[in-house]
């Protein structure tokens, strides 16, 4: 039984850039274990650890750095990225936009940014605006970090349960929705 289309199992695995990072990652690793044990090979030769004028592992790093290496190590670049598009928000759609639509969460499995309205009037407008805004986006991340804007819808006011409500009623949520 044969099928046309790629199957579930292709649209989960990772992309040409998503593996190249990958095979970054891994020949860094690979490369710093390497320098390791030549360091640690030499010491031994020297008899031991040393502390000296010359630079080593064991030295402090700025701050910008270590925060760099932990992300790095941990695979975080694409949280990382998106977390400062966030932070860069109004400089990408604009400001009206940002005023009335703002990002929520990103999530990294399926690759959607979230983002809630504070008007239907401003969640159709972002609707209409979000293949344009997903290119843009990419442009900035890489290609296919972000494949779909998911628009949430203002919330109404709470519900509230009296002796004036009828029974069933949903009030005015037809407004909000």
């Amino acid at each position: 039984m044969s099928t046309d289309g790629p199957g579930p199992a292709a649209k989960n695995e990772p992309s040409g850039v998503d593996l190249a990072r990958v095979a970054l990652r891994a020949a860094k690793e690979a490369a710093r274990a390497r320098g390791d044990a030549a360091q640690q090979k030499k010491q031994a030769r020297r008899g031991g650890l040393r502390s000296g004028a010359r630079a080593d592992g064991r030295d402090p790093m700025a701050l910008g750095s270590a925060i760099n290496r932990l992300i790095t190590e941990r695979g975080w670049e694409t949280p990382a990225a998106v977390g400062g598009v966030m932070g860069r928000w109004p400089e990408i759609v604009g400001d009206d936009l940002a005023n009335h639509c703002v990002p929520q969460r990103y999530d990294e499995d399926e690759r959607v940014l979230v983002v809630q309205c504070d008007s239907t009037a401003w969640a159709t407008q972002l609707r209409h605006l979000a293949p344009a805004l997903v290119a843009r986006l990419n442009e900035d991340l890489g290609h296919g970090t972000v494949r779909m804007i998911k628009v949430l819808n203002p919330g109404g006011p709470a519900r509230r349960y009296g002796p004036l409500r009828a029974p069933g009623s949903t009030g005015p949520g037809d407004t909000y929705g």
